[in-house]
């Protein structure tokens, strides 16, 4: 018997997130719509605010999804949704304020999902919740667009019964609450950019290794540890592969030394191989384990300590964001070839 890569609890939720993707796509095509097909300023700006700040939390998904290490596709039903809510969107003889109330209502529906999500990621493992922290801006962001759609609403439905404008009360009760979830949802309320550098997607494939190996080592039950062990699998191959595709091809010149790097990560993928073909309930299954995690955490501390300097000397903030988008897309790619 072999160890088993496929994790249900941790694809129901890589199948959530997927979702999310596919409803912040959804969002942002409605808001360029809706910018463009109103010509009040100040609900066009908003609009705007919006649709620039849910550009960015898609990148933060993206990333996300990749960190996570589990792709998988959008549930049937959630395509469904988006397919009737296009046609909605597309209905001419809707107005503005039907329109922007159905979009409201996707965006809660993408609030509850970050939230299960959240509360999910809880229940099956430490990994996961450090895996889908990046989503806490997304969620805090998202009920915050909800305030200021329902503002929006106000003004559209009174103009649409009356002919005239609300009170002007309507945007100061939509900054207080704004005020108040900055309060419940602390720091996830900002972000300094948005997106994390090569070295920051690195360090946090680094710290989730680590984490699981802690999970690894806490428990007895042999289907648990095996279920730690697939994510390990899962994580270190395209880790692995695309730090020799992307990373350290880049920084060869500057840092010959690269090359010991490669050869450490061969050995690790012969004991990651001979791992997989044995059980979490085999004798030799935690010794090999502990092997793995020795000649990891080795690695790690060299890349950190060394690698990390070399690129900080030689590389500025802008092509390490740069290795970040082609580095994501390698490890998305592998991703995607291990579950075909």
């Amino acid at each position: 018997m072999t160890v088993q890569l496929q994790d249900t609890k941790r694809m129901a939720i890589a199948q959530k997130l997927a979702d999310m993707k596919a409803v912040q796509n959804f969002l942002i095509s409605n808001e360029q719509k809706f910018i463009s097909a109103t010509s009040d300023a100040d609900i066009r700006d908003r609009l705007q605010s919006m649709l620039e700040d849910d550009r960015k939390n898609l990148g933060i998904l993206e990333t996300t999804i990749i960190q996570y290490g589990n792709p998988s596709e959008p549930n049937s039903t959630t395509e469904q949704t988006l397919k009737q809510a296009q046609k909605m969107m597309e209905d001419s003889k809707m107005s503005l304020f039907e329109k922007i109330s159905q979009h409201e209502l996707l965006k809660h529906a993408q609030v509850m999902k970050g939230l299960l999500v959240h509360k999910a990621a809880q229940v099956v493992g430490a990994d996961v919740e450090a895996a889908i922290t990046p989503l806490n801006t997304v969620n805090f962001e998202n009920r915050s667009h909800q305030e200021q759609l329902k503002g929006i609403l106000e003004v559209l439905g009174t103009r649409e019964l009356t002919g005239q404008d609300p009170d002007q009360g309507v945007w100061s009760r939509v900054q207080d609450a704004m005020a108040a979830l900055s309060g419940v949802f602390g720091s996830a309320a900002s972000r300094a950019k948005d997106d994390m550098n090569v070295l920051e997607i690195i360090y946090e494939d680094h710290r989730k290794v680590d984490t699981l190996f802690m999970e690894i080592e806490n428990t007895n039950d042999a289907k648990k540890r095996e279920e730690f062990f697939g994510q390990i699998y899962k994580d270190l191959s395209a880790h692995s592969e695309a730090e020799e595709e992307v990373v350290y091809p880049a920084i060869r010149a500057q840092f010959p030394e690269v090359q010991h790097l490669y050869n450490e990560q061969a050995e690790m993928k012969q004991l990651l191989e001979a791992i997989k073909s044995s059980n979490g309930s085999d004798a030799s299954f935690m010794t090999r384990v502990k092997q793995l995690k020795d000649m990891v955490q080795h690695h790690v501390k060299e890349e950190e300590n060394d690698m990390f300097n070399k690129f900080r000397q030689t590389m500025n903030e802008a092509q390490m964001q740069q290795l970040s988008k082609q580095f994501k897309e390698a490890k998305s790619r592998i991703q995607q070839s291990m579950v075909s």
